[in-house]
Order: structure tokens, then sequence, then C-alpha cells
């Protein structure tokens, strides 16, 4: 059961999308050229993908196969999350392995906003939520995080600028909910208590705190009546406590990895982005640990990509969306079993530095088509 009132983690960092993104047509032939680059053969390459399972994924699907010649290896669980135990048997599908690693989100371009994606199948073709996993996970804590807007109210009374909070957000004994930094919101005295001025029937009434004068400013105080504390109760004022599973790559992994910075994601501009960059981050910490251990890694040339998919809802007349790759980090192991991690920055630059053209890759309508003219097998049983 993560507890965090102790210290806030600090939030994950460093991940940077203005000047990062790439189309997936552009992205395929650099990835394939540069693990050619490394030494990788052509022809002899399993790359593996760990997706979520959205449609809207399809497209990046194709794309691998395309340029690789191989029908990707399947690394993921619903949410983009790596399913490590899958390393083995990847291994023993070619001689040199790539793993593309990728968290997604939607985007409309009409709204211009993050999460939100056209589904072509729906009777309407209505926009709902991407990656759905991600908002399945993160509605409970908004609904908590709203609740606790709502009913944090900021107010004079008495001459002094006070602070009512409801009762439920005062208890510290919860095994779930939104907890309160509460000696950032309320004034402490001499002997380290927050006493209230006044105890109402559903909240307590307390003299606020420097730090949140100072917050919301003066002007938050002066209304004729209390004011909900709205967009100012911001991420280092609270954090989450909730009774989670804690099953490695189970269903509740997705959950597990991002509720410490919960107050960081629902109070960001775009949640969606944010989760699924955060997942990215934490995915990538983690996985590239296990592969170094793989038994079955040893001995080969392991390419480890992990990265940020952005699906822009596609248009009338487009199958499938434009989908951009933002890479994060990359780990790159040798036969010898060296290794060695290339950081955001370093690792755009070496795509940018790969050509788009890739003389390897295979028409897919041909190769269709060639399975349809092949001669029948009969299979005996």
């Amino acid at each position: 059961m993560p507890d965090l009132a102790a210290n806030m983690v600090a939030a994950v960092g460093g991940f940077q999308i203005q000047n990062m993104m790439m189309r997936y047509n552009l992205f395929m032939p650099r990835l394939y050229n540069w693990c050619i680059s490394l030494g990788f053969e052509p022809g002899k390459i399993m790359p593996s993908r760990a997706f979520c399972s959205d449609e809207s994924q399809g497209y990046p699907v194709i794309m691998i196969a395309r340029h690789f010649g191989a029908f990707p290896f399947n690394h993921g669980r619903v949410g983009g999350i790596v399913a490590t135990s899958r390393h083995g048997p990847h291994a023993e599908h070619g001689q040199d392995l790539v793993i593309i690693q990728a968290s997604h989100v939607g985007y409309d371009p009409e709204s211009k906003l993050f999460g939100s994606y056209r589904r072509l199948q729906t009777t309407d073709q209505e926009c709902g939520p991407n990656c759905g996993k991600i908002h399945h996970v993160i509605t409970w804590y908004e609904n908590e995080y709203q609740f606790a807007q709502q009913n944090i109210l900021l107010h004079m009374h008495q001459g002094k600028k006070c602070i009512t909070i409801d009762n439920q957000l005062l208890r510290e004994d919860r095994s779930e909910g939104l907890l309160l930094h509460i000696n950032s919101l309320v004034e402490t005295n001499k002997s380290g208590q927050q006493v209230p001025i006044k105890i109402l029937s559903t909240a307590r009434m307390f003299t606020a705190s420097s730090e949140i004068i100072n917050l919301v400013g003066d002007e938050a105080f002066t209304g004729t009546k209390p004011q909900p504390i709205g967009a100012n109760l911001t991420g280092n004022l609270f954090y989450f406590r909730r009774d989670i599973l804690n099953i490695d790559e189970g269903e509740n992994h997705l959950e597990h990895n991002m509720i410490r910075y919960m107050p960081q994601i629902i109070t960001a501009r775009s949640p969606m982005l944010t989760a699924a960059q955060i997942n990215t981050q934490i995915e990538f910490d983690r996985t590239f640990r296990t592969i170094v251990k793989e038994h079955g890694y040893k001995g080969k040339k392991v390419l480890f990509i992990s990265g940020l998919n952005i699906d822009i809802s596609p248009e009338e007349g487009q199958l499938f969306p434009l989908t951009k790759f933002i890479p994060w980090a990359a780990y790159i192991q040798d036969r010898d079993g060296s290794y060695s991690t290339m950081e955001q920055a370093q690792l755009m630059q070496k795509l940018e530095q790969q050509s788009t053209s890739n003389p390897d890759t295979i028409d897919m309508e041909a190769a269709i088509q060639s399975m349809t003219e092949a001669k029948e097998v009969k299979i005996e049983i």
C-alpha cells in the first residue's frame, strides 16, 4: 500500500517533447538503419513491440513489419507495460533482437487536446479516451481531487484569513483517498499543532498558513462567501494513498507505476500525456535491468528503445492515425556482453543521423499476394 506521507517523491523529469517528434514512416527506417550500423544482420533481426493493445497501435506494428521484414513479437501488456517474462521466448526467435516500448496518448487536431482519439469503427466515429487504460486508472484520482478542490474553502473570519477543510480530508487514518500535507495549508501553533478556530458539522475551520496565503494571494480570501480552493490545490499540497494489489506486470502494474506521481499527473495541463510520459520513463528504467540479467540475451546483440506514441486522430479518408514517436532512451548490448544506455537528446541526434531510405523494406502487398498464390499445403491429421 503506497504511502507517501513522509516525503513526496520528486517528479519524473527530463522528458522533452518539443522538437523531439518524428513520424513512424521516418522513425522506422532510421531505427532499422541504426541497427545495421551497430552490426545487426539483415534478415536475422527479430523485432518486438511492447505497446498497448489498442487498435490505434496497428499502424506502428505494420511499419515495424515493413522495415524489419518480420511481424514483431508481442512484448506488451495493456497500457504499454513490458512483459519481461517474455524476454526468453523473444531471444529464441532471432539472432539479433530489437524491442520497442511505447506508452501512447491520443491527440485530436481539431480541439488540440491530448487523450482523445477518433474511433472510426464506432457508430458515429466518436472520440474516446486514448489510452483507455490510463484514463481508467487516473479517473478515480481525478474524482478524489475534484472533491478536495470543492471542499477546501478560503475565506475571512473575524479579520483573519481562514481555511475550512472537509472532515474526511482531515482524516489521516484512511486506507484510501487524497491526503493533505496539512502543515502547508494550516497555521501551526507554538506546540506544533493545528488547532481549529471553529468546529462545524462536516468540516473544521483553521487559520490559513502563510504558505497557502503566499500561494493563492490575498484576493483569494476577499469574497463575500467562502471560495473553493480549486486549481490552487497544487500537486505539492497533497498525496494519494490506495490499497493496490502489487503483482509485477499484473492488472494493477500501470497504476502502481503512477500512484506516487498522481498529484503531478492530475494537475498537469494534459493529464493523459503526462501519465503516458511518466509510464514510459518508469518502464524503461525497470525493463533495461531485466534485459541485462536475461540469460536468453547473452551473446546476442540487443537494442531496446523506449518512447511515446502520439496517435493523431485520423481525418476523413484515413484508415490509420498519423502516429508520431518521441524517443526517450535506449539500451544497446553487444554480443560480448558490453552495453550502454543513451539519453534522449543523444538518442534523437543518433536517429536523425540515419537515412530514411531502407533498401531492405518489404513490399507488403507483394508479400500478401505471394501467399495468396502459393501452392496449397495439405495438413494431415
